[in-house]
């Protein structure tokens, strides 16, 4: 309707009505942590550059861009936690991409989300998290065991098929079993160093 209408649209003229209202936006700021004030004497500079670096190596394992924003974003302050709106003002870009991106991450098991005393939601991540990611990870892989197990009853245990699927289940249920027993010990171990030192 912005652009003429059923009967008076004209794709060209929408196309160039468009640019002109994004190029009247105010101009984005020097994004990330070099716009926000560093403690611990921090140079902004060389924090921008990590941020994006950590960014960049979560979207290599599979992390949408914003997803890999907001999670690097908590990793990086020094609370652990931030609200939607702190995030948004920090990525400057809108709640519902934040809301989005944490949805996601709240479906993976990497972030936690907690009620603050004024009764909004805070996100956090701790190094529990992360034992709690790999056991869900875990959990998944032998959700995906046991549906490989039926489709060998399904197919028949003699045929090439059902022989594919139960090496599948027998791998992932190693697997499984493997990184269960390894996030044990490293949460054990960890949580020791750290009351030791």
């Amino acid at each position: 309707m912005r652009n003429g209408g059923p009967t008076a649209y004209r794709a060209d003229l929408a196309h160039r009505a468009t640019e002109r209202r994004a190029h009247r936006r105010r101009p984005a700021s020097s994004r990330g942590s070099a716009s926000v004030p560093q403690p611990h004497g921090r140079d902004a500079e060389a924090v921008a550059e990590y941020e994006e670096t950590l960014t960049t190596v979560l979207m290599a394992s599979g992390l949408p861009k914003m997803t890999a924003r907001v999670l690097t974003c908590l990793f990086t302050t020094d609370a652990g936690s931030l609200t939607a709106s702190q995030l948004a003002q920090r990525l400057q870009v809108s709640p519902a991409s934040i809301s989005k991106a944490i949805a996601f991450l709240e479906s993976q098991s990497l972030v936690r989300r907690e009620r603050d005393e004024r009764r909004r939601d805070r996100y956090v991540v701790d190094d529990e998290l992360f034992y709690q990611a790999t056991i869900a990870s875990a959990r998944a892989n032998d959700q995906l065991v046991e549906t490989a197990r039926q489709g060998v009853a399904v197919l028949g245990p003699h045929t090439p098929a059902a022989a594919r699927l139960e090496n599948i289940a027998r791998f992932l249920d190693f697997i499984s079993e493997s990184i269960t027993r390894a996030a044990e010990q490293a949460r054990e171990v960890l949580h020791t160093n750290r009351e030791t030192t």
